[in-house]
């Protein structure tokens, strides 16, 4: 009943916040542009904050169509190169003809889109050649389309990598680092012909054994029954995916609020003063980061179920025990594939040391095949997104980039 609870709620909702965004058209209208603050501002506020009062099911825009490359500015064009029922491998075309290194960014498939590393993306977009893993929302995939487990997320990830061709570099984000180190070491173990030349794991859950985090603490407590009969709900019938089980994204979203609930209470009361104060700027950047918070994907049950008694339970892959189609998993296969590693010292959801621990598993690699960086002052998102990654942490993830290449 978790599902149909959630959706009947938002349903109910739906009245409310198209009534305040009619209000605000209207009130609006009166306003005729005057500068604020005026005697409507509060009114408006109000009205604005009710209407942006829930969440959305559809993946925003990257909304990059254009970038940078040395002095010229050039246009850039999203392309499906390869589709399945559960992912799009997207490609950030530019219309240049400069040869640059080819990078596959693999987006975190919990909770959130890929759409949530639009800043890694336009970063790393004017010197390299980028695809994203674009994950699918899988309330919105029918049950035709089969199941989607932990060993199908790195059977897509080998797929990509096929896809892009033999020479491309991975850079994976949070979550998806474990499957981002298995697909590398299955393919070394098949000498594959298109194992990635660089991996850049970055705040991502390799070994949770190390400092664990609330989140991690959490897995740790409670069984896999109880996972199974709290957190998963059946999609509604009304969606392409009806009678999917899935782990849904606004369960996510509430955990990883309640984590922080504090900051996110003072965020939007930052944000309705900002409105009624005409303070449109400091509005604007809030409200951009909301859209995007706000914007869930659910996940298939069988690979959430997975992803918690695997990576955060059985420690399977630093343990040994780790397998992909019934084959052992051995990190200690790559030797080809350079290995850098980043974490954020203030990361309250990754924490220092789970990254670092995939060094001990690549034994193969030789010292100067591997690179690690801790930085200090952010925390998990800072990792990836905002000034210190683009201006401190990207320039390693290039160099290690161009040193493989």
């Amino acid at each position: 009943m978790l599902y149909q609870a959630y959706q009947a709620h938002s349903d109910m909702m739906s009245p409310v916040r198209q009534f305040a965004e009619f209000a605000l058209e209207t009130v609006g209208a009166h306003l005729n542009g005057a500068a604020r603050p005026s005697p409507l501002s509060n009114l408006t506020a109000a009205y604005e904050m009710i209407a942006r009062a829930g969440l959305s099911h559809t993946r925003p825009d990257f909304g990059i169509d254009s970038v940078t490359v040395g002095n010229q500015e050039v246009a850039v064009t999203e392309e499906a190169a390869l589709v399945t029922p559960f992912a799009t491998l997207r490609h950030f075309k530019k219309d240049i003809d400069q040869d640059q290194p080819r990078v596959l960014i693999v987006a975190p498939l919990s909770g959130h889109f890929a759409t949530l590393l639009r800043a890694t993306v336009r970063t790393m977009l004017a010197e390299h050649d980028v695809y994203i893993t674009d994950w699918h929302n899988a309330r919105d995939v029918p049950l035709a389309d089969g199941p989607f487990s932990f060993d199908s997320y790195t059977t897509h990830l080998i797929k990509f990598l096929e896809t892009i061709g033999p020479g491309a570099h991975m850079v994976a984000v949070c979550q998806p680092c474990v499957s981002a180190l298995v697909a590398a070491s299955v393919m070394a173990q098949g000498e594959h012909p298109a194992q990635p030349r660089s991996m850049t794991l970055m705040a991502g859950p390799i070994d949770t054994r190390v400092s664990p985090t609330k989140v991690n603490e959490l897995a740790k407590s409670k069984s896999m029954d109880w996972f199974e009969n709290n957190m998963i709900g059946t999609v509604p019938a009304r969606f392409a995916g009806g009678g999917r089980r899935v782990y849904p994204g606004f369960v996510q979203l509430s955990a990883f609020m309640a984590m922080n609930m504090d900051r996110h209470i003072k965020a939007h009361r930052e944000l309705y003063e900002n409105i009624a104060k005409g303070n449109n700027e400091k509005a604007a950047q809030t409200k951009a980061f909301y859209d995007e918070y706000f914007a869930v994907l659910d996940l298939a049950a069988e690979f959430y179920l997975e992803t918690v008694k695997l990576v955060f339970q059985d420690h399977a892959l630093p343990l040994g025990e780790l397998t992909y189609q019934g084959q052992k998993v051995e990190p200690a296969a790559i030797k080809r594939t350079m290995l850098f590693t980043v974490e954020g010292e203030k990361d309250d959801i990754c924490a220092v040391g789970q990254t670092l621990a995939a060094h001990d598993l690549c034994t193969s690699l030789r010292p100067y095949r591997k690179r690690h960086h801790m930085q200090a002052g952010v925390g998990h998102y800072g990792v990836f997104s905002g000034r210190t990654w683009q201006n401190q942490i990207y320039p390693m993830v290039k160099n290690v980039i161009l040193q493989s290449d």
